[in-house]
């Protein structure tokens, strides 16, 4: 169906109604993905995926047709302009609001209309919510992006401004680098740091990024933007603070701990839930990614409609605490009131020497002054496989420990070159029972003890600064604009704080707590590829670079963790 917005142009819809006379509530789905893709046809052809399945799509977010219809409501599918078949021309800053309008005019539509879909889908939602449509009533945006900055923000896509190829990866494959002729003139200032990009050796060791800059914005624009410019844009900040403040519409968001690989979404869905005023919801699911075609959540979906669009109150749905989060470790959901959990017992460990998580704290005027620095030295893709990192273990617990909310690694280092990017994770790891001792095969601890792999934290070192302002005990805030980095001093020690995204896992009695210190992650496949390609690598320094990690009495380098203490 093709419907024509305020300046004319001409966007595409698929309709799917129930098969019965009268007006229904309408769920609406809208983004940049192929609508080719969605409805109730394909999955005929293409059932359900799993995550692991190699034929996963993760453009088949629109939500489940056939579920929604057969349940008494229209879905409508769509693209924005410059994307499918819609229009190409103009902004499409206002196509969602008004074919929201356009729908509640229809002899179908009985005024009441929602927003479906997850990812893209979820990014338009809070894009139109911000707008505030009169006929739009709830939106359920799983998987969003956005909060800082149209359709996907630079702090939530790099957090601590670690550049990655999650977007490369994703986009390497939909359209051949053809013949494009002589590219077209920058503006000065695009020019300016385009130059600046070509010669930055970062960014030559990965020959695939350094040709797709060369064709200057011709091929993956918003690929070439960002590596012209990896900085955040405090307008950006500043908008997006003010726009979310007037969201009014009834919200229920979320993410899965599987998105901390690609960021984006897991910052999106907690940095919307913090700000918002209006009834709202957050969901926090499992490692695992959602089936594609999207069938997951539906019946949160459903019920959420009905009560907002419907007006049946007996769904129980805002009787419920406003969090729901997955467990890993006790594989089980709990629930809160908000998140951060009211309840955190904020609690440090200590970076130890032999690579030692301990509770209690280097001692000034005592023999921790003297404790001297772990060190790792990182070579480049360019000489090596191999990642060097720093590892450190708490002993094996002594009781079962929740720990659930966001982390950070407050870090005392040096390092020779200018710059660097620190990547820490977070491990449980065992269970091991055993006690380390001077005897032969007590040594160490075990080689071969199981470790699961919960989340990450990235900072580039350059983009050390900090917001007080908006900065958080469990969550520091670093500026990421151009004007705020600071190169380092080769040689000097200084302090870092960097946010760890938030997971929830039950570290079960004998595991360890671990953290791992690195500077690089590297391409899993060949040809800058990697194997899974919504766990993209970094791009790391071209510089083989010396690190130093201080953990003594005036350099106390410390892992905060939000540990939920059960109830008496």
């Amino acid at each position: 169906m093709a419907v024509n917005v305020r300046d004319g142009a001409t966007l595409l819809l698929d309709v799917y109604r129930p098969n019965a006379p009268g007006r229904f509530p309408v769920l609406f789905a809208f983004a940049s993905h192929s609508k080719e893709i969605q409805g109730s046809e394909y999955p005929r052809e293409f059932p359900p995926q799993p995550a692991w399945s190699s034929l996963w799509v993760g453009h088949m977010e629109a939500g489940d047709t056939r579920f929604f219809v057969s349940r008494g409501y229209v879905h409508v599918v769509g693209s924005p302009r410059g994307f499918g078949k819609s229009n190409a021309a103009g902004s499409r800053a206002w196509d969602s609001y008004d074919i929201i309008q356009w729908i509640a005019s229809q002899p179908w539509c009985d005024g009441q209309i929602g927003m479906v879909g997850i990812g893209a889908f979820a990014s338009e939602q809070f894009h139109a919510a911000k707008q505030r449509p009169p006929h739009l009533k709830a939106i359920f945006p799983y998987d969003p992006r956005g909060a800082y900055g149209a359709f996907g923000g630079f702090r939530e896509e790099y957090p601590g401004g670690v550049m990655h190829a999650f977007r490369y990866l994703q986009d390497h494959f939909s359209g051949a680098h053809t013949t494009k002729g002589a590219p077209g003139a920058l503006s000065e200032q695009k020019e300016r740091r385009w130059q600046e990009a070509m010669s930055n050796p970062d960014y030559r060791m990965y020959p695939h990024l350094f040709h797709l800059l060369g064709l200057k914005g011709q091929h993956m624009q918003r690929v070439f933007d960002v590596l012209i410019d990896p900085f955040d844009q405090e307008a950006d900040v500043e908008l997006g603070e003010a726009e979310l403040d007037q969201i009014d519409v009834p919200t229920y968001t979320g993410a899965g701990w599987y998105g901390y690989t690609y960021k984006t979404h897991l910052c999106g869905a907690q940095n919307y839930f913090a700000r918002l005023s209006a009834p709202k919801r957050l969901i926090l699911t499992g490692p695992s990614h959602l089936d594609r075609p999207l069938r997951a959540l539906r019946g949160e979906m459903l019920r959420w409609y009905d009560h907002w669009l419907r007006g049946i109150s007996n769904t129980g749905i805002l009787a419920e605490p406003a969090v729901t989060f997955w467990v890993m470790g006790a594989n089980e959901w709990r629930t809160s009131t908000d998140w951060p959990l009211p309840e955190t017992v904020w609690t440090t460990l200590y970076l130890n020497s032999w690579e030692r998580l301990t509770i209690e704290p280097p001692a000034l005027a005592s023999i921790d002054e003297y404790v001297p620095p772990d060190a790792f030295v990182q070579m480049p893709p360019t000489q090596t496989n191999q990642i060097a990192k720093l590892r450190y273990m708490s002993e094996p617990l002594g009781a079962d420990t929740l720990v659930a909310g966001p982390l950070v690694l407050t870090l005392f280092a040096e390092i020779d070159q200018e710059d660097t990017n620190w990547i820490v994770t977070l491990k449980d790891v065992g269970p091991d029972h055993a006690v380390r001792t001077a005897r032969e095969g007590e040594r160490e601890i075990s080689g071969d003890l199981a470790e699961r792999e919960l989340t990450r934290g990235w900072l580039k070192a350059s983009n050390r600064a900090l917001d007080p302002a908006r900065s958080r005990p469990w969550k520091p805030w670093h500026r990421l604009t151009r004007e705020a980095q600071q190169k380092v001093t080769p040689g000097e020690i200084v302090e870092y704080q960097i946010e760890i995204l938030a997971t929830a896992n039950l570290f079960r009695r004998g595991h360890r707590v671990c953290i791992e210190i690195a500077a690089a992650d590297f391409p899993t496949g060949v040809s800058g590829a990697t194997n899974v390609e919504y766990i993209p690598y970094h791009i790391c320094s071209s510089r083989t670079t010396l690190h130093k990690i201080y953990h003594d009495a005036r350099r106390p380098s410390r892992l905060l963790l939000p540990v939920i203490v059960p109830e008496p």
